[in-house]
């Protein structure tokens, strides 16, 4: 009996360490599969019968047998709850050109948007099969009562950029186990409508979202700004994707705690924007007088991560996988980051010191054909930057095509980005 209790704890302990040992994201099964999809653009989508009205201030349910337009500003308010049925279609439009179809969830409102694997929530372009494209509606905004960094003389935070009604678009507060809802198999198509000639809807902009808030299983595609825009709050988020969006996707500020585990951010140089597209941008503020010091910094813990350049040439249009600025803490790791020119870049204002690099924890990372691993923005700093601490307890650097170190790469048939057990990695070092 002895011995076979025995050999159980060492069958345990075997597992625990590979399970430790694996990298990028992960599943028993492709976890991806019947939820998803990677070519939106040709999807059949049932047309609108039901147009969704600019405010919504009771508890109210959309029905899978109904497909909506959401062709305006749409309010939840009045601390109401809008529930969707699993396998809802609704359909964002233009409307005004300033007031393009986007929902939000207000403080205190819920979204309880709940998929199922075999029947996921859609929220897609108006526009027919193949005219499709990025930024044809706007988005979907939840505001919560979680701390944010953001100073503000009322304390009072709105969000100002998007115009939205700044009476009914305020975020933050006290409270970090706020609960906005739950968002799970869902997916969300074109959207990012730019509202002014420099800015633009994200797909999904999560404000002093609480860590109550489930969000899981979602995916983001064609965005015409960034997938997910986390600003303040505590969120957690698994099993989340981010596919051939424009700008970043995931963009981390105003002292936002976030962990996000399993997930992963598909790139093309061809969708990526001109400008700073990256697959985190993470900061704490805009500008240090706009940020409360005594509050919670940007910090990010990310887990079994896959970030992936889907073309192999790429250009040089894919830019750095990770941009960190100052007074940002990130820990990345048992993750898999392929085909981008620097693995991670350095803000200027991060310099070399025991104290920043306290800040940020790199384990486990297999870096495939990338160009640098770390840079920075000063280049004065990039002559010893390659020498900390030490990459070689970090990194795993690998030039292995693509093909050859995931599942499959195609998008057409069920892809599956989980690294293959038996790829044989063609080493750097």
């Amino acid at each position: 009996m002895k011995q076979k209790i025995l050999l159980i704890i060492c069958i345990t302990y075997s597992l625990t360490l590979f399970a430790q040992k694996s990298n990028g994201i992960y599943g028993d099964s492709n976890w991806m599969n019947n939820w998803t999809n990677f070519r939106p653009a040709t999807a059949e989508y049932p047309e609108t019968n039901e147009v969704l009205p600019d405010i919504i201030d009771k508890d109210t349910k959309l029905v899978s047998t109904k497909t909506y337009l959401l062709n305006n500003r749409v309010y939840v308010t009045n601390n109401a709850t809008l529930t969707i049925e699993p396998g809802t279609v609704i359909r964002g439009g233009v409307g005004d050109i300033d007031y393009c179809g986007t929902l939000i969830i207000t403080q205190g409102s819920k979204l309880i948007a709940e998929g199922t694997e075999k029947a996921p929530i859609v929220f897609t372009s108006e526009k027919a099969a193949t005219v499709r494209k990025p930024g044809n509606w706007g988005g979907i905004i939840i505001l919560g009562n979680a701390p944010v960094n953001k100073i503000d003389k009322d304390n009072k935070h709105v969000l100002t950029d998007f115009n939205l009604d700044t009476s009914k678009a305020t975020y933050g507060g006290d409270k970090p186990e706020d609960n906005s809802g739950s968002l799970k198999y869902v997916r969300i198509e074109f959207g990012g409508k730019k509202i002014n000639g420099s800015k633009e809807i994200n797909a999904l902009i999560l404000a002093g979202v609480g860590k109550k808030t489930t969000l899981s299983h979602i995916q983001v595609s064609y965005s015409n700004g960034d997938a997910y825009q986390i600003t303040g709050g505590e969120v957690a988020m698994n099993n989340v994707i981010s596919f051939r969006n424009d700008d970043d996707d995931f963009d981390f500020s105003e002292g936002t705690q976030a962990t996000l585990n399993n997930s992963i951010a598909i790139r093309h140089p061809f969708s990526s924007g001109s400008g700073n597209s990256r697959c985190f941008e993470i900061d704490s503020y805009d500008k240090p007088e706009n940020a409360d010091m005594t509050k919670k910094l940007t910090n990010v813990k990310a887990s079994n991560i896959t970030f992936l350049n889907i073309e192999e040439n790429n250009q040089d249009l894919v830019r750095e996988a990770i941009y960190l600025k100052e007074n940002t803490n990130l820990s990345f790791t048992n993750s898999v980051v392929s085909g981008f020119a620097p693995f991670l870049l350095l803000g200027e204002k991060i310099t070399l010191s025991p104290e920043n690099f306290s800040k940020i924890e790199l384990k486990n990372i297999t870096l495939n054909r990338c160009k640098e691993n770390l840079v920075s923005e000063e280049q004065s700093f990039n002559g010893k930057l390659k020498y900390w601490p030490d990459p070689a307890t970090m990194f795993d650097i690998t030039n292995t095509f693509i093909a050859d170190l995931f599942g499959s790469i195609d998008l057409k048939n069920n892809p599956d980005f989980r690294k293959k057990e038996n790829a044989i990695l063609v080493n750097n070092r």
